[in-house]
Order: structure tokens, then C-alpha cells, then sequence
């Protein structure tokens, strides 16, 4: 049996929940996308109401990246809206709004199913089959821009339709704008013609818009999130309030095989507001009227943890990186012939280290649940609903048909809401509470139990040739299978199991962004993969931050070596690849580069990933203090079209400012099993004093677009590294970039 894609499109009348041929799917799923009295569902993605308003339901989740209002942009701009008149809703767990694209960058989507394209028809089905929902990595217009337009180009065929046969004319005649069907002198609302249209057929192909003219897109329109978080009416999962909710606070052990032992229930009892407490066998709740008391119940009871092995500290972490290059580690990619490029050679060599990076999102984990009849409900900010909801459900043993996921607005999360734990917890409470529960992590809770940025080290070599250029090129790098790791704890595994099942695998994802990006003859990158003992996640960059970091240190280093100035260096190896050289020679322009010459105080890097390219120029200095401090950040970025200039700029500014964090603080260090950093003032995060100015050139482009919310982050590093280099003389070659070591 065949289903024409454009056929997931069609919906119901009013009233009616989406129609699917749902036959087709390996399970069934209930419809889902429900219409509130007087709206016409006319496709997956809208539906519109009989006073006009237009409602977006958007797959993605909102973690202030602005897919809510890009999302709807696209349909609005299609369909010829009234942006006054758009709002959205979080879409329901359903195939349909699969995210086949981030499947496969984080490894959800099988090898045999890529056929080497993530666009490939395999590869969609497989998503849609495991309904990967997913938001993160710079994905939301590149997996959904083509079927937010074909929805709002469907949707305004078939309202032309209907509007021409009230006119008795040629439907091809008409048109749609600021929320009317037009033709000549004639005018009609959207809401007065939407139930009728969709008595109609689409046509095939679906008629897109063409030209400049009334576009909705590329326009810096208002946010559809902004006035709710600016007045405060903005929920997040923390503010949920059900009749008759306790709150809860949870306390969990140390990393590794790590099992509850003993809790004092009486000296939690004796603190005011507290109302039970909950054991589970690897961690236990304190539950009260409010989650202050509950919170201070953990401390008072003292529970104590039993973990089976070795405790992961500082040491074992960088002994398990270093014994990872003992062995030959997996040759992830390769060109050219690196052996006779290296062979009776002089190398240049030199070593790079990360630790271990924090998430610190502005909003610790938290979920609301309400188990009754047997349905959970689940309120959850999560980039992972079906994932959520499938994890909830098996916590309680129930099926995934009877769990409900609100998804929430997210204190930018950047990759912390990949994972599932909060959720299953949320459940399990409920269902043993048997009342609704509300659980919060505290800020402690969330910085000891974070699934961190992988700690890594490399180990590079080149062999500079006559004039300077590069002729060889080795990187071996050794970290962990952070997205191996990732996938298991999404399907169910626990952390320490994840662990246990990925150790020793190697996995091109833990070091993406490795492959150079300069035209060297003759190259190779190696994965060491390292057991470290402490579980690692997907955190904004993913493995593109370590690997931009060794690189383009390793360029600067190199370019000195062959005497030639940092910008001149790259450019004569990128000729190949004219998007990121004119985004160097942008930045180095704006910035007023020097020629990177000692007591300048200036560094460069370039990156490309995800379709989008960046240069970064760097001034740095270091302070009377010892401390590392950024003066300006230069930033010429090439991310292809854009739908809302105004968010890409946002996401570009957020991300320098994230990159920056994480060159000179947002890293932690390990002992006894636990993170040592346990506060935010442990982080060195850097505040407004110390924002540096910043500088940023969107280059007008016709490329597709590409990933916005990571590609600044990467050569923040290096190209504060590089800067230092310039200015004080001294190569820092660990990540946090300090002098003397972080602590």
C-alpha cells in the first residue's frame, strides 16, 4: 500500500481531528490535532478559525532559539496571513512531524536506513515509524521549511478554490493577502471560506510563491513568544498548578553503578511542610507543600549512596583519555595519502585538552504529572516528546497510548532536555503519591547529575610543505561516545548502563567537525574512544566545540611555524571553499586585523557546520588577576537564506556569548564521583560586566538555509586562544582557557 505524501497534509472539518490514512503506520495512533469550537483543521500544520485567526501547530519546541515564530513565519508566508492574526500550539506527538534530519545527527536513525541521504525516503520513514520528534542542533528550518511551505501554499490553494467558485471563476486567478482571498475587486476572509475549502482537492504540484512582493518572509516580524515571557503569563513546566499538587525535590548519588542505601525519614519528617518521603532504589524524593521545605528535607535526612567500582575523579578522567590513545582508535575519515606525506618527515606536533563542560541552562529539569484511571499526564519541557513520553511510560508500567505530553516553554535547555530521567521520576511519583506532583532538581542536583560536554584530549601532527602549505594532517582524538551514550539513556538505558554498552565504540559523532576544512593533500582523523566513568550528553555545539578548538589552535600554532600571518595561512588553503573565505576576509575586515602580530591582543578561526559557515576575530587579553578577559568579538557568518533576520542575529549574539563562556569557565571538575562545581558562581560564567562588544555580519546569501543556533560557538575558543597567543605570549592549550589550570 502507497500514501503520496501530499496526502498527510489533508484534514478534517471542523471539528474533527487530523485524517490520516493510519492504516498505513506499523502502529496505530489516535488523531490528534483537535479543533476548538469554530476552527477548520485544514492541514498537519493549520488550522484557521471562523473569526480569521490562523493557528501554526509547530513540531518544535520553543527554547527561546525562536521556532515558534519561524515555524509559523513560513506557513503565514505561504498561506498570504496577517502575521496580527497568527498564533501557534505545540503539535501532539504524531510521525507526521518526524524530524528525520536531527534523527540522523544524533545517530537515532540506523546506518542501513540513511541511504546516504537525509533526505532519503528510508530515512524519513524510519523517523516517522519511531516517531522521532525532535528539536536541537540548528534543525528547524532545515528539516521543516519545505513542509511548512507546501502546508501554507496547500492551504491557500484550496481557500482560492473555494473563494472562486462563490465568484464563478478561475481559482488560478485568485490570490491571498493579510488574511483575505483577492481577485481584482473582490475580497473575502479567510475564516469565511475555510470550512468549504477543504471540500476541495489540492493541486499537484502544490503552486509556491513566487517572487518579493507582500512576503512574510525575511521580514523581522514581532516574536509570537515575546509578550507572554515579557509580562510574566509565559508557563514553564515549574509553574504548573493542578488541585491538590505536593512538590517534590529528589536527591541522587554519585556517578557510576550507584544504588540508594539509607535515608533518616524522621529528620525529614520533623521539617514543616514535608508530607512523605519516597524511595526509589537509586534515588529518593522528599515531598511537601511547597518545594523549599522539601528541598531542605534531602539535607536533613542525610541519605547515603553505595556505587559499585572505582569513583570517577580528575585522575581517572585523564588517565582513561591518555590509555585511549594505547590503542589504535577507529580511523573516522581520510584523504589522500598521509603515509607518504608523512614519511622521513619533520612533524610538527602538539597536544590539546577539554574538560568536562556544564550545561547550566536557566531552568533546572522539572516536570509535572497527574496519574489517574490510568492515564498519565505529563507536563514537560522537553526536546524529545515521544521519547518522554515512552520513558514515562514504561517507569509505571503502563502503555504509551495512555501518557499525555504537554510540552512546555523551555529555559533554554541547550541539549539538557534530550534526555528522559525528570520524566520517568515524575511518573513513578505520581503513580506512588497517587496525587498530582510537581518535581524540581535544584541548581546543585542539576550540576551533579548533568550529562556533560565530554572531556577530551588530541593529539595533532602536521607536515608543513614548500611555501607554507600544509601537505599532512593527523588528528587523533580521544573522548567519549558522547550521541552513543545519548541514544541509549533516550531508549530506556540507565546512565551507568549507557556506559556500560558503549565502552570502547567508536563513533564519527563524538568528534564532528573534525575534518579539516582547508584544502590539505593528504589528511586523516582517528577516534580514541575513552571510558571516563562519568556520562556525557549533547550539549549546544556537540562535538564540533572540541573539535573547532584543536584545529584552528592548531592552524594558529602552524602558521606561525611556517611564518606566515594567521589570516594569509588559512586563505591559501581555502580556495576550494569560497563561502568560509569570505567570511574570514569579512571578519578580519570588520574587525581591523593586524596581521595577528605579538602585543596585538587579536585572534582568528573559521568553522563551517551544518550548512552555514563563520569567521570569528577575537581581542583578549589577560588581566592583573591572571584571568582570561574578551574586549571583541567579530563574527561574519554565512548561514544561507533567512527567514527571520532578526532571530538569526539573536541565536548568532547568544551563541559567541555561550562560546565564550565556555573558553573561560562552565566547566567542572570530578571527585569522589561528583561534580566539584555546585553553584553557578563555581562556573566563571561571564556576567554583563564582562561582555565584551560584539560584532556581527549576516552575509545576504541564496544557500538553502543552514544551522544557526550552534555555528557560533565552536571558534569562540580558539579564536580567543589564538588572541592570547598574540597578546600575551602564552599558548593556552586547555579548554577552560586559564592560567594555571581551572579550579
Amino acid at each position: 500500500m502507497t500514501i503520496d505524501r501530499r496526502r498527510l497534509l489533508i484534514g478534517g472539518g471542523a471539528g474533527i481531528g487530523l485524517l490520516v490514512a493510519w492504516g498505513v503506520w506499523p502502529r496505530a495512533y489516535a488523531p490528534n490535532l483537535v479543533a476548538n469550537p469554530g476552527e477548520t483543521i485544514v492541514n498537519a500544520f493549520l488550522k484557521i478559525g471562523a473569526d480569521g485567526r490562523v493557528t501554526v501547530a509547530v513540531p518544535q519546541s520553543e527554547f527561546g532559539q525562536g521556532s515558534y515564530t519561524s515555524i509559523a513565519q513560513i506557513v503565514a508566508d505561504e498561506l498570504g496571513a496577517d502575521w496580527r492574526t497568527v498564533g501557534i500550539e505545540a503539535a501532539p506527538i504524531n510521525p507526521l512531524y518526524a524530524n528525520a534530519l536531527l534523527g540522523i545527527e544524533l545517530g537515532l536513525i540506523p546506518a542501513s536506513e540513511k541511504l546516504g541521504a537525509a533526505g532519503s525516503w528510508a530515512a524519513a520513514e524510519y523517523a516517522e515509524r519511531e516517531t522521532l520528534m525532535l528539536s536541537g542542533a540548528g534543525t528547524t528550518i532545515r528539516a521543516f521549511e519545505a513542509r511548512c511551505r507546501e502546508a501554507g501554499a496547500g492551504a491557500r490553494a484550496l481557500l482560492c478554490q473555494a473563494a472562486a467558485s462563490m465568484w464563478d471563476a478561475d481559482w488560478q486567478a485568485c490570490d491571498t493577502l493579510d488574511g483575505f482571498v483577492v481577485r481584482g475587486n473582490d475580497r473575502v476572509r479567510f475564516g469565511d471560506v475555510a470550512a468549504q475549502a477543504i471540500g476541495y482537492d489540492l493541486p499537484d504540484p502544490i503552486p509556491l510563491r513566487e517572487g518579493k512582493e507582500n512576503r512574510l518572509t525575511g521580514q523581522p516580524l514581532p516574536r509570537i513568544d515575546l509578550p507572554a515571557k515579557v509580562d510574566g503569563s509565559a508557563n514553564f513546566a515549574g509553574d504548573v498548578r493542578l488541585p491538590g499538587i505536593v512538590y517534590c525535590a529528589i536527591r541522587q548519588g554519585p556517578a557510576g553503578d550507584t544504588r540508594l542505601k539509607a535515608v533518616d525519614k524522621a529528620a525529614a519528617t520533623r521539617i514543616t511542610g514535608v508530607l512523605a518521603v519516597v524511595e526509589h532504589e537509586r534515588w529518593v524524593a522528599a515531598v511537601g507543600t511547597n518545594w523549599w521545605a522539601a528541598n531542605r528535607a534531602l539535607d536533613a535526612m542525610h541519605p547515603s549512596f553505595e556505587t559499585r567500582g572505582a569513583l570517577a575523579d580528575d585522575g581517572m578522567i585523564a588517565a582513561a583519555l591518555d590509555g585511549a590513545f594505547a590503542a589504535p582508535g577507529a580511523r573516522i575519515a581520510e584523504a589522500g595519502d598521509l603515509s607518504s606525506a608523512f614519511a622521513g618527515k619533520q612533524l610538527f606536533t602538539a597536544n590539546y585538552s577539554v574538560a568536562l563542560g556544564v550545561h547550566a541552562a536557566i531552568e533546572p529539569p522539572a516536570a509535572a504529572a497527574d496519574f489517574s484511571d490510568g492515564r498519565l499526564q505529563l507536563w514537560i519541557a522537553t526536546q524529545a516528546p515521544a521519547h518522554v513520553r515512552r520513558a514515562a511510560a514504561a517507569a509505571i508500567g503502563i502503555s504509551e497510548d495512555a501518557v499525555i505530553v504537554h510540552p512546555m516553554l523551555g529555559g533554554g535547555t541547550i541539549g539538557r532536555a534530550f534526555e528522559v530521567d525528570v520524566a520517568a521520576q515524575a511518573a513513578w511519583l505520581a503513580k506512588q503519591l497517587k496525587r498530582p506532583v510537581q518535581l524540581g532538581w535544584s541548581r546543585v542536583e542539576d550540576l551533579l547529575q548533568d550529562r556533560y560536554r565530554p572531556a577530551a584530549k588530541a593529539r595533532m601532527a602536521a607536515r608543513i610543505g614548500v611555501g607554507g602549505r600544509i601537505e599532512g594532517w593527523l588528528a587523533k582524538i580521544a573522548t567519549p561516545p558522547a550521541a552513543r551514550e545519548l541514544r541509549a539513556r533516550m531508549t530506556g538505558e540507565t546512565a551507568h548502563a549507557a556506559l556500560a554498552a558503549n565502552r570502547g565504540k567508536a563513533d564519527a559523532l563524538a568528534i564532528d567537525g573534525a575534518i579539516p576544512a582547508y584544502g590539505i593533500p593528504a589528511w586523516a582523523v582517528d577516534h580514541h574512544p575513552a571510558d571516563i566513568g562519568v556520562a556525557t550528553g549533547h550539549v549546544r555545539g556537540a562535538g564540533h566545540v572540541l573539535s573547532a578548538f584543536f584545529t584552528e589552535c592548531f592552524i594558529d600554532e602552524l602558521s606561525h611555524v611556517a611564518g606566515i600571518e594567521a589570516f594569509g595561512f588559512r586563505m591559501q588553503m581555502l580556495n576550494s571553499n569560497p563561502r568560509l573565505a569570505r567570511c574570514l576576509s569579512i571578519a578580519a575586515s570588520l574587525g581591523g586585523w593586524e596581521g595577528g602580530v605579538p602585543g596585538s591582543g587579536q585572534g582568528i578561526a573559521c568553522h563551517m557546520m551544518r550548512g552555514s559557515c563563520i569567521a570569528v576575530l577575537a581581542e583578549a587579553h589577560i588581566d592583573a588577576t591572571q584571568r582570561v578577559v574578551v574586549d571583541r568579538l567579530v563574527a561574519a557568518v554565512d548561514c544561507g537564506r533567512h527567514i527571520h533576520p532578526d532571530i538569526v542575529r539573536q541565536q548568532i549574539e547568544g551563541a559567541l556569548i555561550f562560546g565564550m563562556a565556555g573558553a573561560t569557565g562552565a566547566a567542572t571538575g570530578f571527585e569522589h564521583g561528583m561534580a566539584t562545581a555546585r553553584r553557578f558562581g563555581d562556573l566563571r560564567l561571564p556576567r554583563l560586566r564582562d561582555t565584551p562588544e560584539i560584532v556581527v555580519e549576516l552575509i545576504a546569501s541564496t544557500e538553502p538555509p543552514g544551522g544557526v543556533s550552534d555555528i557560533a560557538v565552536p571558534p569562540v575558543a580558539p579564536a580567543i586562544a589564538n588572541a592570547i597567543r598574540a597578546g600575551a605570549g602564552q599558548r593556552l592549550r586547555s579548554l577552560p582557557l586559564t592560567i594555571g589550570g581551572y579550579a
